[in-house]
């Protein structure tokens, strides 16, 4: 058995030092290459079907991930988004706001809307302002369009708002275009009525309402309402006069208090038809028990 091994041993480097130093044997190596080839295939095939798994469970594990990951950042970027959104339209309404001020003669104060009166048989609405900002009773409230209300509850840091479409609430005002006088009242829901229009007044859809300043209370010239329809019903004297309000009641978050005067607190709540002693330390204002109704 040792005697064949060392013979092929001897074989073995005799081949390899003729096939070094000749070129007999290199057609017969190119054959023997050749036939060889399916071998080693065969041999390398586990290895590369291993690979190839292990390769393919690791894109995928890797697509998972990034998957996931990018999901998260597609979550964030619409909440940044949102909040974009939310503040890009806030920076608009906060521009038409102080536009508008430029536009005022009387010296106004912004306050915040920070809650809704609950109560479904009134339209009113809760600031940010109070007595400490020397808001008082009576004291007119826009927005960037138009005219919102009036204070009718002073408290420390926050005031009640009556809005302009509440059932107890009118205003004098009249038509931008040729000044005719009338009354807009309040109806409860999102539109005003005209009170005892003459049936030959001039008057007509489209209209713009403006404050008449009759009454002391709104000052002149303040937008409230654009007249939507105007019906003649035969035989009656009056016309049936509807208005759509020029503030966003609805949509406001920021308002401008309007002081019209340079009277002390005290001064604007006599002329508001209250007395002084209606605002004590902290205690919350009563409302005026007259009616809110404006006489011209």
């Amino acid at each position: 058995m040792s005697v064949r091994l060392l013979v092929l041993i001897v074989l073995s480097v005799v081949l390899m030092v003729v096939d070094a130093r000749f070129e007999t044997l290199k057609p017969l190596r190119s054959q023997l290459g050749l036939v060889l080839t399916p071998v080693y295939w065969l041999t390398d095939l586990p290895l590369r079907m291993w690979e190839g798994m292990s390769e393919q469970v690791a894109s995928r594990s890797e697509l998972i991930e990034e998957n996931r990951r990018l999901k998260n950042e597609a979550l964030l970027l619409q909440r940044r988004l949102q909040k974009l959104a939310t503040l890009t339209e806030q920076n608009v309404r906060l521009r038409e706001l102080l536009n508008s001020t430029a536009l005022l003669d009387d010296h106004v104060v912004i306050a915040e809307l920070i809650g809704l009166d609950p109560s479904p048989f009134t339209q009113r609405i809760i600031i940010n302002k109070g007595s400490r900002d020397d808001v008082f009773v009576g004291q007119p409230v826009l927005d960037a369009t138009g005219l919102m209300g009036q204070v009718v509850e002073v408290m420390p840091y926050t005031s009640r708002v009556l809005l302009i479409t509440d059932s107890v609430h009118s205003v004098p005002v009249q038509v931008n275009r040729n000044g005719l006088r009338a009354i807009a009242s309040g109806t409860g829901s999102d539109y005003l009525e005209l009170r005892h229009v003459p049936e030959t007044s001039d008057i007509k859809e489209g209209d713009l309402l403006v404050s008449s300043g009759l009454g002391q209370r709104f000052p002149a010239g303040y937008p409230v309402a654009r007249v939507r329809s105007v019906v003649h019903e035969p035989g009656q004297a009056f016309l049936q006069v509807h208005a759509v309000p020029t503030a966003m009641l609805n949509r406001s978050r920021h308002l401008l208090l309007v002081f019209s005067d340079a009277g002390t607190p005290e001064q604007r709540m006599g002329a508001a038809g209250l007395s002084v002693e209606a605002q004590v330390g902290d205690h919350e204002v009563e409302p005026p028990s007259e009616p809110l109704e404006e006489q011209p």
